[in-house]
Formats: C-alpha cells, structure tokens, sequence
C-alpha cells in the first residue's frame, strides 16, 4: 500500500495527540531529502522524520537517530532560524491529500510572534518538504527546488505563492454524501472498473483501499461502473460510508502484512483483501511505517551512495577475469613446450644426416611408443647443431614462463577473490560508515583515489552484527574486512570458534565460547549466518568451514580481510533468512 490519504490521516491523528504544544529544540538534515526534528512535548522527546525521497517518502515519529553532515545544509540553517525554540500549533491534512502541514509559532530576532507552515508533500516522486510564510502564504525555501525547466506545472522557488499540487477533478472522500456519491456514478463518461473508479474519482484512495471497499460491497473490483445496478451502487455506497467512519473516528488498526515471510504491505485498517495473509499489529501508524520503511529506505540510500565504488570493483573484475582468460592460453601454449625438447633432442641424434641449408627434415620419433615419423621445421641459415640449440632454448624459456604465468594465475585468483569479497561486503553495509570503511580500503590498495581526510578528525569504527545462540553464546558477523580483521585478528581469543564459507566471499563469523564447549545447535546456527551473509547465500548446501580461532593465521603482505587456516571441519548448510530474523540481537 502506498502512503495513502487514509495511512496520512492516521498519522495526523497521531501527530496531534503527540506534538501539538511541543517546543522544537534541534533541526538535522541527515539526508539531501530528509529532515529530523527533535521536539519537546509532555515531558517526552519525539523525533520527528519528514522524508521528501522519492522511492520511499513519508512523515512519522522514529526511534532512529540517524548520523548527520558536519556541514548542515542550507536548508537546514535556514529552519533552524526560523524554528528553534517554536511551538507547534496544529498538524493537518487538507482535503484528505497525501500532504502533511505542521503550523509553528516562533519568535524572530525582534522578538516578534511568526507564524510558518512546514509542509510536507508525499507523492513519489515528487515528494517536497516546503517552508511557507503562513500569513503572506509566500514560499520562504523548499528542501527540493522546482523551476520551470524541471516542472511547468508548478514551480516551487523563495517567494512563489504557495499553491497544492493539481488533483484534477479528485474531491475529499470524506465530505462526500449519498446523493453526491450517487450521482457522481451517474455522470461518469465512458467504461471504468470498480476500483479505478474510486481511485479516481476520490483524494487519498489507494488501489488497495478502493479493492477492499469493493470486496466489503460484494462488488467485483472488475465490473463496469457503467453498467452496475442501483442495487450494487448502494451496496458499494454502503461500504465507501463504513470507510468513511473509520477514518472520521480515527478507528485505526496499523498492521504489517507478510507474504512468504517479507513485508508485503501495510495499512492503518484492517483490509479484507488480505485476510489470508499473515498480520503483525502495531499500536500506532508510525511503529508500523518505520518498520515497514526503514530497512527499505536504507538499503535503497546504501546502494545509491556505493554506486561508484560497485561501479569501479566491477570494472576491475572484468578485467581480472579478461586477464584470466588470456593467461590460461598462453598457460596452456607454454605447456607444450615439451616438444621443443624433444625437437632438439632429435635433431642431435641425428646431426650426422643432417646439413646446414635444409628448412624442414622427418625425423623418426623414439620418444613415442608407436616410434612415428614427425616434421621439424629448421632454419635454414643455421647449423643442425645450431637449430638444436635454439629449440633447447625455445623449451627453456617457456618453461620458465610456466612458472611464471603460474604465478601471475594466482595472484589474478587471489584478485579476484578479495575483489568479489569487497562486492559482497557492499551488499552488507547498513551504515555509510561502513561504505566508508570500505572506500578507504580500496584507496589504500591503490583502488581509487584517497579522499582528502578532515585535520585531527576521529572516526568511529564501525561496528559488526551481534547474535546471540538459542543456547546462549554470543556470535558475530563482519559486514567488512575492516570489521573481518577486528573480529578475527583482535576481539577473538583462541579459543573461540572461527567461521567461514569455504572458497566464498563472506563473513567471517566469531563464536565467543568464554572457555565452554559449543554445542550443535549454536554451530549450525553460526554457519547458517556465514552461509547467509556470503555470496553463496542463493545457493544450497554452502561448504562452512569451523576451526579454533588459534588455528587461523594472517600471511605477511595479505590483503584486508583475507586469512588462512587448518584443522578445521565442514558443515554444509542452506541458508535460511527465517531462522536469522527469529535469533536474539
């Protein structure tokens, strides 16, 4: 379900249980398109999340307290200025549009009462978070400026008049009466499906929605307006009036429904059309968006800020495995090199029948069981003996080339396996932290440019995933080398129990035994992670290896991230995302 008139109102309702007469004390903007407010309101501090992107844009309460730039942008100055210290007056939604207006009072240099409006505008996108002048109704800056060049519908630019986006001929469901509700049917032009219709012809009516309202007036969601009956017409009136109801009594019931396991959907009623689904209840609107949103939103926000590093680390890779390719030829032409010898050894066998000028000879091969005649091509200008030297020296020097196309073959390997490691750790990364970790590795391995790093700045390392075993035992998880070095190399004694994919990119896993035995079950438990957080996490029956962490070494001049190890054993295990969502964190 989208983020819906209905999921707008119940939020508003929300809003203003909560907010109305609290005092804004802090102002971020952690994200180009995304504002967090920290408000003060009977006794409790609420966060406050307003997001303008356009794959997941929404308002609600959050528990997230998100890191922010050191550089707050423009936007964010600007509302500090104006809002600090203000008082939120109301919160509303207009004619049951996906827009959210937050009216705040304040006081200005002067200290002169102001009155502003933050409105936000949750439409794909073209989502905003606008600032207004309330008494002139003047744009004072918008968190996304629209020009004409972009829009030539509307422009949203400091000094515009305010005006709502375009609905067409959309009216508030909620205002609407039988005989209007009626007689609008009337007057529809052509042929329209059930549900398209109300979509159409009502504000803040999603899909999902108007095929419930449909399945509750026992009115295909497929039949024609046009030729529905007045009897189905009032059952479907009927049904439109109960939503009506709910929204109007704020008779709210946020749940998350679940296909296969996933979030699917949500919604702030209960909805028919889901019944068969698996539900998960939430006491209010915003628990149930921040839990349906936040994973979505930080992967999609990850991937777009690791795009240039996966871009870089694949190109690489393709060049790695061209580079393969071509050293497998000539591994395979230096191989020959055999027969060079053998050439040479047979010209010198028969060196007395043989004389300076000839091109080519046949010679009989004693080499070869069945003793066969084979053609050797000569210089002519050179002595037999001469042309014997030159195949002697032809097999030296290819095979000298084995050995080091040998080794060139397995350093391209060892390339690629730490270069597949990097792609999959981006897949990890939950944190930009993390991004950066990863970008300052690549940099220092001569990847990519180092950024220029701030004077006397101190970082904070990242921090791997934590686990605890149906038995008890605390279990880790690098999301990347950085964190792989720290758990294996530092935070491991030796002890604990070491984990890894076998000849797969991935984790590695850390279980701190404190000196006690491990039993099965946190075992499989620990390689079920690895499995699942490696490469192979597609595929069944991942080999995970499992050794003692005093049996785990780290070669002189390897790569981040990359070990060697013995006496270990082998689970294999399918990985299985359920059993993961179900442990302890």
């Amino acid at each position: 379900m989208p983020f819906d008139g209905s999921v707008v109102n119940s939020i508003v309702h929300e809003l203003n249980k909560k907010l109305v007469n609290g005092k804004i004390e802090k102002v971020y903007q952690p994200e180009k398109d995304e504002l967090l407010i920290y408000i003060r309101s009977f006794r409790d501090t609420y966060r406050l999340l307003l997001s303008a992107s356009s794959m997941y844009p929404r308002v609600h309460l959050t528990e997230e307290n998100k890191s922010n730039p050191s550089v707050p942008p423009s936007f964010c100055m600007l509302l500090r200025k104006h809002l600090l210290g203000g008082r939120i007056i109301s919160v509303r939604q207009p004619e049951f549009e996906r827009i959210i207006e937050i009216d705040i009072d304040s006081t200005d240099e002067l200290g002169y009462s102001t009155h502003k409006t933050l409105v936000a505008e949750i439409m794909g996108r073209h989502s905003n978070i606008i600032f207004i002048n309330k008494p002139t109704g003047k744009i004072i800056d918008s968190i996304k400026r629209v020009s004409f060049e972009i829009s030539s519908v509307r422009e949203i630019l400091p000094g515009m008049e305010y005006e709502y986006p375009p609905s067409g001929e959309k009216t508030d469901p909620l205002i609407a009466s039988k005989e209007s509700f009626i007689d609008r049917i009337a007057k529809i032009p052509g042929s329209i499906k059930a549900d398209k219709y109300l979509v159409s012809a009502y504000n803040g009516i999603s899909p999902a929605v108007a095929r419930d309202i449909c399945l509750k007036a026992e009115v295909d969601s497929d039949s024609d307006m046009k030729q529905c009956s007045d009897e189905l017409i009032l059952k479907l009136y009927t049904a439109f009036s109960s939503f009506q109801e709910a929204v109007i009594n704020a008779s709210f019931k946020p749940n998350i429904v679940y296909k296969d396991g996933k979030a699917s959907d949500f919604s702030c009623f209960a909805l028919d059309i889901y019944k068969s689904y698996d539900k998960q209840d939430f006491p209010g609107m915003s628990e149930t968006v921040e839990r349906f949103y936040h994973q979505k939103d930080q992967k999609d926000r990850i991937k777009q800020k690791s795009g240039d590093i996966h871009k870089i680390i694949s190109n690489r890779l393709d060049r790695c495995y061209k580079k393969l390719e071509v050293l497998g030829g000539e591994l395979q032409e230096a191989a020959d090199s055999e027969k060079y010898k053998i050439y040479g050894d047979l010209i010198m066998s028969n060196i007395y029948d043989l004389h300076k000028g000839q091109e080519k000879t046949r010679l009989q091969n004693y080499y070869s069981p069945e003793g066969e005649f084979v053609e050797i091509s000569m210089d002519s200008r050179l002595s037999p003996s001469a042309n014997a030297q030159r195949y002697y020296k032809h097999y030296n020097k290819s095979k000298n080339a084995v050995n080091k196309i040998k080794v060139q073959i397995e350093e391209n390997k060892q390339e690629i396996m730490y270069l597949e490691t990097q792609l999959d750790n981006l897949d990890k990364c939950t944190e930009e932290l993390e991004i950066e970790e990863i970008r300052n590795e690549l940099a220092e391995q001569g990847y990519i440019k180092a950024k220029k790093a701030a004077k006397n700045k101190k970082v904070k390392a990242s921090e791997p995933m934590r686990f605890m075993s149906s038995s008890g035992f605390e279990i880790y998880v690098g999301k990347n080398n950085v964190q792989n070095d720290y758990l294996t190399l530092k935070f491991a004694v030796n002890q604990d129990v070491w984990l890894h994919t076998k000849d797969i990119p991935g984790s590695h896993v850390i279980i701190k035994t404190e000196g006690k035995d491990v039993d099965d079950a946190t075992l499989e438990e620990a390689a079920n992670l690895a499995a699942f957080y490696s490469k192979g996490r597609m595929s069944s029956k991942v080999p995970v290896d499992y050794t003692r962490r005093k049996n785990v070494k780290k070669p002189g001049g390897a790569k981040p991230g990359m070990v060697i190890y013995d006496n270990f054993y082998t689970l294999y295990m399918t990985p299985d995302e359920g059993k993961i969502n179900n442990m302890k964190r």
